[in-house]
């Protein structure tokens, strides 16, 4: 029988029992283990807060970027057309047009119309074309802002409207554009018979060889320069009148003739949209300025030099500027300007020059959406420019045929010219934000209306003929302007409520005060707005001499009681110490105030005439206007308010107790200790608190939004309005259509936010930790 190994039993018996894992893991890898995960968790956080702050100012960038891009351009099509006769080689003898998705293209001439399909160049056949009376076709002319629309002068000196229209229809989801021409019922421009009060036109005077032509809502006008140097215009004035079933239209032909004043050198002629003004230009390079209100008796409002013979005239949109070209080659914007003191008639005044020509200027065609306009001359050469910005955006070359006519398309995104070697070209153009440069965002711009050049913000307007004005220093001052108010309101109170309630405060009543402020922090900003537009700003309003007298009485009133309290007897005072102090405070604080609003109507009789915004205005030039910057100052003060009161104070009761009793100890009052100690050790938090509490303020968008009335203006009186970037942003955002210039505009004015916030924070992150290290040994 086999017996067992005693000594391995005891063996067996003597080796411990294996542990499990987890009994293994004691507090202290717990703890190692738990640090190691915060670290990686706080870097992570770092990074990633890194991170996201670099890929906000990343897209901000992607986005304002384009802005400031180059226009470019690309030739698309090049068709040959039918040869011009020498004689028809002028530019009054041809016009171009295009439609609006660069389809359809056409050419009108003297002896008709072609029309093209783009981008193959290939002839298109109409169904019908109109016929015209007999009398070859002398003149065109297109009806400025109505791209095409025509008026068409005959040898025996009449006027054919013409209309070129484009029907576009879908099928199966494919569009079609058809073109489509119409003519109106001719009119005589030139007389040709002898009325009493008209002077008669022989046959041979009765060619057309220059034309304006212009349909307005109250009819329609032309003026006729006929071949042998007479001026005539001629209006169908259009009324309606009662008929038996319905309201009819009744026309009334009125025509004058216009002379004298070297008429007979005109070589270029432009009515206005309204058809109440003729511009002429002259081959002696003068400009003729009419006034033609009264069509039967034009009056010559003012005569100008351009300097040399003009060759082309065109107004740019709204008809505010005028565009002139010259024989040299030189292209300049002028502007009809009315003095608002002096009144009268308006004046023209040379407002920009832009890149020349290298030859004479044989077309202009403005844009139809904004103050940009193409220009062409006798080398084939073309560019395009922009008025507002001041800039030649595009310059292409010329192939030595001379342009005869030239369009800009209607989306400003491509241009039709033909040339008088019959070719007839189309452009692609790259130009999405021609009024964004440098200079006209942040420098002084003239604009249209305006005698000087201003920074004026104003994006949007009643039509499309409206120049938006970009200027940035606008809502940038208005940013500046209102942190400046909200914190030299906010300042003073906070830091000095908090040094108060720090040190001189018993610990009972701090423990109430300190957490209901910091309640405060939490208010929202959008009811502080809704109070503050709605119900502060019209109580202000009402109540504003008795604030002034607050702002008098309420520090004397302080100051005299303090002085009086040192001088009572003990048991006056009372035993509960600071309570007694604050009772009798806020009970003087009620009573000076209800004082003041009590004598609020005396207070403006004896300070301010009995009108204080009259006596603003007539004092010192103020308007008053109810949403102004006092009261943003009151309302975004108290949003900041909380917060720089309770980071102040926490760095205050921070300073280390033994110092401020050493201070005490060593024979020090309690003032200087604050003065001397407490608060130089303090001062990075409270300067930390101050830089937070003005990025609050810069960033603010609701109370400034709902309490300021929005004007864009640059003006640091306390009683008007005025428009901060955030707030701009706000207000704009839902009216900027994607990918516009404003909607980029107003991504700029978030980068600009952004980088100022930035700026702000790294300068007060390097001030705090020099005081830091200057202070740290206190």
């Amino acid at each position: 029988m086999n017996q067992a190994d005693p000594t391995a039993n005891q063996v067996e018996m003597a080796s411990p029992p294996a542990r499990p894992f987890l009994s293994k893991i004691t507090s202290r890898t717990l703890r190692r283990w738990a640090d190691r995960g915060a670290q990686v968790v706080i870097t992570l956080g770092g990074w990633a807060t890194i991170f996201s702050i670099f890929g906000i100012f990343a897209y901000l960038f992607i986005e304002v970027a384009p802005l400031f891009y180059a226009a470019s351009w690309t030739q698309s099509t090049a068709v040959h057309v039918d040869p011009f006769d020498e004689a028809d080689r002028k530019p009054e003898h041809v016009a171009v047009g295009i439609n609006e998705y660069m389809e359809v293209g056409y050419v009108l001439r003297k002896d008709g119309i072609a029309f093209y399909a783009f981008p193959a160049g290939t002839p298109i056949r109409l169904k019908s074309v109109p016929e015209f009376e007999s009398g070859d076709i002398t003149a065109l002319a297109r009806s400025p802002g109505k791209s095409h629309t025509y008026g068409l002068g005959t040898g025996i000196g009449r006027v054919i409207p013409f209309y070129v229209t484009f029907r576009v229809t879908f099928e199966d989801d494919v569009r079609y554009t058809e073109p489509v021409v119409t003519a109106g019922e001719p009119f005589e421009a030139v007389p040709t018979s002898v009325g009493p009060e008209r002077s008669g036109v022989k046959s041979k005077d009765a060619p057309i060889a220059r034309l304006a032509y212009r349909e307005t809502d109250s009819g329609t006008i032309a003026a006729a320069l006929t071949e042998s140097g007479r001026l005539f215009l001629t209006k169908i004035q259009e009324s309606e009148a009662e008929g038996l079933f319905a309201l009819e239209t009744e026309s009334e032909l009125l025509q004058a003739e216009i002379t004298g004043d070297g008429v007979e050198a005109l070589s270029v002629l432009l009515l206005d949209d309204l058809g109440e003004t003729l511009l002429g230009g002259t081959k002696d390079g003068r400009l003729l300025y009419w006034d033609i209100q009264d069509i039967e008796r034009p009056r010559l409002m003012g005569i100008y030099s351009a300097g040399t013979s003009i060759t082309a005239l065109s107004y740019l949109i709204g008809d505010r500027s005028i565009v002139v070209g010259t024989e040299r080659g030189t292209v300049a914007v002028w502007m009809s300007v009315i003095d608002p003191d002096v009144g009268g008639d308006p004046r023209l005044e040379k407002i920009r020059d832009l890149a020349p020509h290298e030859g004479a200027v044989t077309a202009i065609s403005p844009s139809l959406r904004d103050k940009g306009f193409l220009t062409a001359d006798v080398s084939g050469g073309v560019a395009v420019h922009h008025s507002t910005s001041s800039q030649t955006l595009i310059q292409i070359p010329g192939n030595g045929s001379s342009v005869l006519a030239a369009m800009f398309a209607p989306k400003t995104d491509g241009a039709l010219v033909l040339d008088d070697s019959g070719r007839l070209i189309t452009y692609d153009i790259e130009n999405e934000h021609p009024e964004s440069t440098f200079s006209s965002l942040f420098f002084p711009v003239l604009y249209e209306g305006y005698e000087e050049s201003l920074h004026i913000w104003q994006s949007t307007g009643g039509s499309d003929a409206f120049e938006p004005k970009f200027g940035l220093w606008p809502i940038m001052f208005g940013t500046l302007k209102g942190t400046i108010y909200a914190m030299l309101l906010a300042t003073p109170l906070a830091v000095l409520g908090a040094i108060y309630t720090s040190m001189f405060m018993r610990p009972n009543i701090r423990a109430v005060v300190k957490p209901v402020v910091e309640i405060m922090a939490a208010f929202p900003t959008v009811v502080l707005g809704f109070l503050a537009g709605l119900w502060f700003a019209p109580l202000l309003e009402k109540i504003f001499p008795a604030l002034v007298a607050m702002f008098l009485l309420i520090p004397l009133a302080v100051a005299v009681v303090c002085v009086g309290w040192q001088f009572l007897p003990s048991r006056l005072k009372g035993h509960s110490g600071n309570v007694t102090e604050l009772a009798t405070f806020l009970l003087v604080l009620a009573g000076t105030v209800w004082l003041c609003l009590q004598l609020n109507h005396q207070v403006e009789s004896w300070l301010f005439d009995s009108d204080y915004k009259q006596w603003l205005q007539s004092t010192f030039g103020l308007a008053y206007d109810q949403r102004n910057a006092l009261v943003i100052a009151f309302a975004m003060g108290m949003a900041v308010i909380p917060t720089i009161f309770s980071i102040s104070e926490d760095s205050l009761s921070n300073v280390p107790p033994h110092l401020i009793a050493g201070s005490l100890a060593l024979g020090a009052t309690p003032w200087q200790t604050l003065t001397k100690l407490v608060i130089i050790s303090a001062s990075p938090g409270v300067f930390s608190a101050l830089m937070i509490g003005l990025g609050r303020v810069v960033g603010e968008t609701m109370i400034v939004l709902m309490a300021t009335g929005n004007t864009p203006v640059m003006d640091m009186n306390l009683f008007n309005g005025f428009r901060t970037l955030s707030a701009n942003i706000a207000v704009e955002m839902p009216e900027a259509p994607h990918g516009g210039t404003l909607y980029r505009l107003l991504f700029l004015a978030g980068l600009l936010l952004f980088v100022f916030t930035s700026i702000v924070n790294t300068l007060a992150e390097i001030v705090r930790q020099r005081l830091r290290a200057r202070y740290s040994q206190f």
